[in-house]
């Protein structure tokens, strides 16, 4: 057997062969996150100009968003990367700017920073100001991790979009305490024309809240039977107008201070405008929907909807739900439609009875050629019976008065009698009680 051959010992690389491109590497790092965007203009915003401040902090003006990064004009470290990757991306809708926010106000004498409550500590501080968020919202660290990451929560923050329900939460926090609210209830995946219908809609209606809802995983309760049945593959369309009141539960504490207050809204009552039935779901469509709701053209619902998990318990419940409704209402339009006819039969109630008492009216009429009189004819017989009541009236009075007067006389001699007899009496007896006075004296 031939000896094995002993493996050569291998030798790691020297270090100074790795060390220079790992120097070359961090070098071109550093100068790539230092230097990227340098060629971009982005603007400084001059904290003297009142004018230039309250247009990047309230919007005033142009009305534009801002996102601005806090970085003094001492300050020598470079600017933000991320901040410089966001501003590269063409797809957000606000103008990039930096800012001293340590800038002390001589209105209230504070620093930006203090004044709006912005955390200098998280770097890089970045901020969302201008018309739409009421006064400048500080960025949370998690979305600060990329510039894409920082783009994406822009454009999320900035630019109108529907909202997403999940909960019953969702759904009264996001669509239910707004004053108007579109909601739809996707019966699959929304199409590319579906997407566009509703991004033309936020253009639109900015003052409507829109909303959508998986009807395929989540069911609508309270709200079902106001709609066409639910069907894989369509969608339906719905509009909210908040009538009164909230569905904010307030602490007892507080509650009592409203009641006292008497500032109490009550318990949230809304309404709805739903599409035609069995109409698809369009831009079209919607949008009548949408302006019918606006001009008061809704319908009041009992109970508020709440989102549940679709199941076959829920579908099978809804179902029922929506055939005793069903029932309710072609019961009450035959009733209507039965009591708004002429009945010829008497079933005991008092439409029956008075048809009866009606038709009998008319079958004698008819029988015994009764014509019906005239209204000067009427006013003729309502005079002569007045005539004889008068005439019957004048007899009795005058007979009663003789007859009181007669009996009258009457009682006073009875009474004279009476009291005559009664004095005669009472003398009589005045001269026997002296009588038996003078017996007993003669006996003393």
């Amino acid at each position: 057997m031939a000896p094995i051959p002993k493996r050569k010992t291998e030798r790691a690389p020297a270090i100074d062969k790795l060390l220079k491109p790992a120097i070359g590497v961090a070098i071109a790092l550093v100068a790539y996150y230092s230097f990227t965007g340098l060629d971009l203009d982005i603007e400084r915003v001059d904290v003297t100009d009142e004018l230039a401040l309250r247009e990047v902090l309230f919007g005033d003006g142009a009305g534009k968003n801002y996102a601005v990064l806090c970085h003094g004009e001492e300050n020598l470290a470079p600017v933000s990367s991320v901040f410089q990757e966001a501003a590269n991306e063409a797809s957000v809708s606000a103008e990039f700017r930096i800012m001293d926010c340590n800038h002390v106000l001589e209105s209230s004498g504070k620093s930006i920073a203090d004044r709006f409550k912005l955390d200098l500590k998280k770097r890089p501080t970045i901020f969302v100001s201008g018309k739409v968020p009421e006064q400048p919202k500080q960025i949370p660290q998690k979305h600060l991790k990329t510039g894409h990451m920082l783009a994406k929560l822009l454009k999320q923050m900035l630019e109108p979009h529907a909202a997403k329900i999940e909960t019953t939460k969702d759904l009264k926090a996001k669509c239910l305490e707004k004053e108007y609210c579109g909601l739809l209830l996707k019966g699959a995946k929304p199409e590319p024309f579906l997407k566009d219908a509703v991004a033309n809609l936020l253009v639109k209606y900015p003052h409507v809240q829109f909303a959508s809802i998986d009807a395929t995983v989540l069911l609508t309760a309270n709200l079902e039977e106001h709609l066409d049945e639910f069907v894989p593959g369509q969608h339906r369309f719905v509009v909210f107008h908040k009538m009164s009141g909230s569905s904010k539960i307030d602490s007892d504490a507080d509650a009592e201070t409203t009641k006292s207050n008497g500032n109490s809204s009550g318990r949230l009552i809304t309404s709805i405008a739903v599409t035609p039935p069995g109409s698809s779901i369009s831009f079209s469509t919607m949008s009548q929907t949408v302006q019918k709701a606006l001009q008061g053209s809704t319908k009041k619902i009992p109970s508020l909807p709440t989102v549940k998990t679709r199941t076959k318990k829920f579908d099978q419940a809804e179902r029922e739900k929506r055939k005793r409704k069903n029932q309710r209402t072609s019961g009450s339009s035959s009733s209507s439609s039965s009591s708004s006819g002429s009945s010829t039969t008497n079933d005991g109630s008092a439409e029956g009875r008075k048809a009866e008492r009606e038709r009998r009216r008319d079958e004698h009429n008819k029988n015994n050629n009764v014509t019906p009189k005239t209204p000067e004819e009427l006013a003729e017989l309502e005079r002569q019976r007045r005539l004889r009541m008068e005439e019957e009236a004048a007899k009795w009075n005058i007979g009663a008065e003789d007859a009181g007067d007669e009996e009258y006389n009457n009682m006073e001699e009875t009474a004279d009698h009476d009291q005559g007899y009664d004095d005669e009496e009472s003398e009589l007896m005045d001269m026997d009680d002296h009588e038996d006075d003078e017996d007993v004296m003669d006996l003393d």
